[in-house]
C-alpha cells in the first residue's frame, strides 16, 4: 500500500509540475489503449449494382503528422494543398482488391503505383471500370481501374486540379472520362509572409443585414482573391481510355459538372468575382451553362449574384433559380427550385417552393411540376408518371412526402407521408431504387406499388424491414421483418426486389460487420459475401448493454453501458465512471425519449471513443441521451441547463441504482457540442469528478448570429447566449477540467480562441484545469502522433482525478497531519 501511494505521489508531483507552458514530446497511451490502436482495418466495400463483384478499399486509420504537415492555404472555406492540388485534408485509400462475389477471396489489383494515395473513386456507366485518383508528391494522376482483370493503369500525368469539386465525370458510352486540369496559363500564388501589401484591407456594409455564421478559413485579404482565383483555376479535358487527351473547355473557376443521363449534354457551373470576405466559397456569384457533350455551347440557364444577405433563419434561401439538376428518368430534362415566400420563413404562404422542369434546349422559363408546403429537399424519379417530392421545415421538424404525375400539374399531388422527421419509430423507410437504362438511380415500381427499407426502430428494439406500398392509397404490406436478437441486421440495398434480394450486414458487439445476400423470397435465405475477422479481441469478453432509464420529470432516456470483462455482476462493486455524451434539441418530448441505441452494433473504438477506459478499469458509459426538449412556442435553448444537469444525474443515478459506480468517481466528456456540455455540466452542478472537453466552444456571444440549433441572434435573446455560455460563469468552475483543441479547426463556431480564452479564464480565476492545442489538427483529429497523444492525455486526467481520487485525497490529508 506504500508503494502504491508513493507512485501516486510521484504521479500527482509530476502533473503538479506542468502548471504552466510545457514542452512536452508525443506520448503514448498504456497498453490497454495501445493494443486497440494498433490494429489493421477492414476494407471499405463497393458493391455493383448487379452484385456481381466487390471493390475492397484498405487504408490506414490514422495519417501521421508529417503528412497533416504539408503545405496548406485556406481560402473561400477551402483547405487546399497548392502543390499538389487537392483538398489538404483528404483521406486516401493505399490499396484495391477485388472480389467476385461468388468468390470467397479477393484478389489484388495489379500495376498500382507505388507507396498509392488513391481517393475521387467513380464507376463508369457500364461499371465495367473505375476511375479514380493518385496523387504523387507533385500533383494527381488520373487512374482507370479494369475490375474484371484486376488491373489498374495510369492515363494522365500529375496534372489534375483536384481543389473543387467535380474531378471526374464519365462519358456515358465509357470512352472517355471529363477531368479538371491545371490551366497552362497559371500564375504564381502569392506567400503573405514575404509579399508587400499595396494597401489596406476594406470592408463595407451598404445597409443590408446579413447576419451570417461564423464561417472558417474565409477569404481575409487581396492577396487570398488571388490566391484563391489561381487555385480554383481549371481547364477542362477529355481523356480517352487509351490515353489520349484533348481540350474540351477553357480556363474558369469550375465548380460543378455533370451530365444528362443520356450522356448527350454537359451542365456546367463556374464561379465569378466579385468574392467575399464574409462567405464562403459556395456563395460566391456563379454561372450555369448547358454544352453538348463536345463542349458547344447550348444556353446559358442561371447567374446567380454574390450571396452575403440572407433573411433570418435556418429556413432562408435566395431569391431565383437553385437546385439544378437533371432527371434521373428523363434522356435531358432539367429541374430547379423557386421559393415562392422570396427565401423569407418569417411570410405566412400557403407555399413555400415550386419545382419547374426545363426541356432541351433549355430555354425560357420551365414548366411547373409541383408546389410544396415546406423546403423543397429533393425529388425521387420513378416513371413519366410516378415520382415523389420530398420537403421539410426545422422548425416545426416537420417533413412530407408528395406522389405527383410530373406529366400533368394539373393533378393534385397525394401527400403519402406528413411526419416528425426526429420520430424515428414512425420512419417509413427509404424508397427502394433500381438502375435504369442510362445507369441512373430511379424509382423501383410494380405498376402503383413502390418498395421500402426501414432501419425498424421500436420501443421493442431494432428490426429492420422491408415493406411494399400502394401509392396511390399509401396502404403498406410488409414483405420481410428481420428476426435476429443476439445480432443487428442493417439493409444495405435492394440488388433485386423482384428476385427478394436484399444485400444486409450482421455485426454482433464482438463479431465485426460482414455483408450477405439475404433473400426474401426464399425462407430468407443467408448467403455471406465476406468474411471480416474482429481486429478488436481485448473488448470479446466486455459486457455492453443499452439501458434505459427516467428523468426526474418522467422523460425515458438511454445510454450504452459497458463493464470491464470479468465484471461480477450479480455481486458489483463500485468502479470509476466515464460518461460521454452529446446534447440534441428536439420539439415534442414523445421524438425525444426513442431509443436509437442497439447493443448489438459492433464495439468500434474509434479515435474519439470513451470505450478504450472499459480496459483500464472503469465503467463506461457512452451516447448518453442528452435531449433538450421545447415544445409550442417555447425554445429547447430557453431551459437547456436545468436539463442539461436532469440528463446527467438521470444517468449517473441509473448506474449507480445497479451498484455499479462510485458517486464519488465519476467523469464527464463531450467533442464539439458535447465539449460545451461538459463546460457546464461542470460549472452548474457537482455531480462530476472531472471533465474531458475536446473542440468545444464556450462563449457563445463569439457565434452572435445562431449556433448549433439556436437561431435567434445575440441581441434578440442576450440571456440565452449568456446563460449558456460557460465562458461567462467561468468563477463557478470548481472540478478539473482537461480541454484538447487542433490548432487549424475548421468547424463553423469552434475556433481555437474559444478554448484559448476559456483556459485563460479560468487560470485567472484559479480553477483547475489544462489546455491541450494539438499542431495542424482540424475539428477532427487524424494524425496518429495526435491521438494517440489525445489518449494519453485523457487517461493520465482520469486517472489523476477519478480513479485515484480518494486515494489521492487520503495522501493529501497524511501528508497534511505530518
Amino acid at each position: 500500500m506504500n508503494r502504491l501511494l508513493l507512485c501516486l505521489a510521484g504521479s500527482i508531483l509530476f502533473l503538479n509540475e506542468m502548471a504552466a507552458q510545457e514542452n512536452l514530446d508525443y506520448q503514448k497511451p498504456p497498453q490497454e489503449i495501445l493494443e486497440l490502436i494498433d490494429v489493421p482495418l477492414a476494407p471499405s466495400t463497393l458493391i455493383d449494382s448487379d452484385a456481381e463483384m466487390m471493390i475492397f478499399l484498405y487504408r490506414d486509420q490514422f495519417k501521421s503528422i508529417a503528412e497533416l504537415s504539408e503545405e496548406e492555404l485556406r481560402l473561400g472555406g477551402l483547405r487546399i494543398n497548392p502543390v499538389t492540388n487537392i483538398n489538404s485534408r483528404a483521406r486516401y485509400y493505399n490499396n484495391f482488391k477485388v472480389k467476385s462475389v461468388k468468390e470467397k477471396e479477393p484478389v489484388q489489383v495489379n500495376g498500382l503505383p507505388e507507396n498509392p494515395r488513391l481517393t475521387n473513386f467513380s464507376w463508369s456507366p457500364d461499371e465495367s471500370m473505375m476511375a479514380f485518383t493518385h496523387t504523387t508528391d507533385t500533383g494527381v494522376e488520373l487512374w482507370v481501374l479494369d475490375i474484371k482483370n484486376a488491373v489498374g493503369r495510369k492515363l494522365t500525368e500529375a496534372n489534375l486540379n483536384a481543389n473543387m469539386r467535380s474531378t471526374v465525370n464519365w462519358f456515358r458510352d465509357n470512352s472517355a472520362i471529363l477531368v479538371t486540369t491545371l490551366p497552362e496559363d497559371r500564375k504564381a500564388l502569392i506567400y503573405t509572409e514575404t509579399s508587400v501589401p499595396s494597401g489596406p484591407t476594406i470592408s463595407v456594409s451598404d445597409g443590408k443585414e446579413a447576419q451570417n455564421r461564423t464561417y472558417q478559413d474565409l477569404l481575409k485579404n487581396p492577396n487570398d482573391e488571388y490566391n484563391f482565383e489561381q487555385l480554383a483555376r481549371s481547364e477542362i479535358m477529355k481523356v480517352n481510355l487509351d490515353g489520349t487527351v484533348s481540350s474540351w473547355m477553357a480556363p474558369k473557376m469550375y465548380s460543378d459538372i455533370s451530365f444528362s443521363s443520356d450522356g448527350e449534354y454537359v451542365m456546367v457551373t463556374h464561379l465569378e468575382k466579385p468574392f467575399s470576405y464574409l462567405v464562403p466559397y459556395y456563395r460566391f456569384p456563379s454561372e450555369t451553362s448547358i454544352y453538348d457533350k463536345n463542349g458547344q455551347l447550348v444556353n446559358m440557364i442561371n447567374e446567380v449574384p454574390l450571396i452575403e444577405d440572407l433573411p433570418k433563419g435556418f429556413m432562408a434561401e435566395r431569391e431565383g433559380k437553385r437546385d439544378w439538376s437533371w432527371r434521373s428518368d428523363r434522356p435531358a430534362t432539367l429541374t430547379y427550385v423557386v421559393a415562392l415566400d422570396g427565401g423569407d420563413p418569417e411570410k405566412e404562404v400557403e407555399y413555400r417552393d415550386e419545382y419547374f422542369q426545363l426541356e432541351a434546349p433549355f430555354k425560357g422559363e420551365g414548366k411547373s411540376l409541383i408546389k410544396l408546403k415546406n423546403r423543397a429537399s429533393g425529388i425521387t424519379w420513378g416513371d413519366d408518371n410516378t415520382a415523389l417530392a420530398n420537403d421539410y421545415w426545422w422548425n416545426t421538424r416537420n417533413t412530407k412526402t408528395y406522389v405527383f404525375d410530373p406529366s400533368d400539374a394539373s393533378q393534385k399531388p397525394e401527400i403519402i407521408f406528413d411526419r416528425n422527421y426526429q420520430d424515428v419509430y414512425s420512419d417509413p423507410g427509404r424508397f427502394v431504387m433500381s438502375k435504369n437504362k442510362w445507369g441512373r438511380s430511379v424509382l423501383e415500381l410494380d405498376k402503383d406499388e413502390a418498395f421500402l427499407m426501414g432501419s425498424g426502430f421500436t420501443e421493442d428494439g431494432q428490426f429492420p424491414f422491408v415493406d411494399k406500398i400502394d401509392l396511390s392509397s399509401g396502404e403498406t404490406e410488409r414483405m420481410y421483418q428481420s428476426e435476429l436478437k443476439d445480432q443487428k441486421e442493417s439493409l444495405v440495398e435492394a440488388l433485386d426486389i423482384d428476385k427478394g434480394e436484399i444485400l444486409v450486414r450482421i455485426e454482433s458487439s464482438t463479431e465485426y460487420p460482414n455483408y450477405f445476400i439475404r433473400d426474401i423470397d426464399s425462407k430468407n435465405k443467408l448467403t455471406q459475401i465476406t468474411n471480416f475477422a474482429n481486429p478488436f479481441k481485448s473488448l470479446e469478453d466486455v459486457h455492453k448493454e443499452v439501458i434505459t432509464y427516467k428523468r426526474d420529470d418522467g422523460l425515458e432516456l438511454n445510454a450504452t453501458l459497458y463493464l470491464p470483462a470479468g465484471y461480477d455482476m450479480s455481486n458489483p462493486e463500485k468502479l470509476p465512471m466515464f460518461m460521454w455524451a452529446y446534447p440534441r434539441e428536439f420539439k415534442d418530448k414523445n421524438s425525444a425519449s426513442q431509443n436509437t441505441s442497439n447493443a448489438n452494433d459492433f464495439t468500434y473504438p474509434y479515435y474519439g471513443s470513451p470505450v478504450y477506459w472499459v480496459n483500464r478499469g472503469y465503467v463506461v458509459l457512452d451516447d448518453a441521451s442528452f435531449p433538450i426538449v421545447g415544445e409550442g412556442d417555447e425554445e429547447p435553448n430557453d431551459t437547456f441547463r436545468n436539463q442539461l444537469v436532469a440528463n446527467a444525474k438521470a444517468a449517473i443515478d441509473a448506474v449507480d441504482e445497479r451498484g455499479f459506480v462510485d458517486r464519488d468517481r465519476v467523469a464527464v466528456g463531450g467533442h464539439s457540442y458535447g465539449a460545451f456540455m461538459t463546460a457546464n455540466l461542470l460549472s452548474h452542478s457537482d455531480l462530476f469528478a472531472a471533465g474531458i472537453a475536446r473542440s468545444g466552444a464556450y462563449n457563445r456571444t463569439l457565434t452572435p448570429f445562431g449556433f448549433q440549433s439556436e437561431e435567434r441572434n445575440y441581441w434578440e435573446a442576450p440571456e440565452i447566449y449568456n446563460t449558456m455560455s460557460p465562458f461567462m460563469h467561468a468563477e463557478k468552475m470548481n472540478t478539473p477540467l482537461l480541454m484538447i483543441h487542433g490548432e487549424a479547426d475548421n468547424n463553423s463556431g469552434t475556433y481555437p480562441m474559444q478554448s484559448e480564452r476559456y483556459f485563460n479564464a479560468l487560470k485567472g480565476l484559479g480553477a483547475t484545469a489544462r489546455l491541450v492545442m494539438l499542431p495542424k489538427e482540424s475539428h477532427g483529429y487524424s494524425a496518429k502522433e495526435s491521438v494517440l497523444h489525445v489518449l494519453w492525455e485523457q487517461d493520465q486526467w482520469l486517472e489523476k482525478y477519478v480513479k485515484n481520487k480518494e486515494i489521492e485525497s487520503n495522501t493529501e490529508q497524511q501528508e497534511a497531519g505530518n
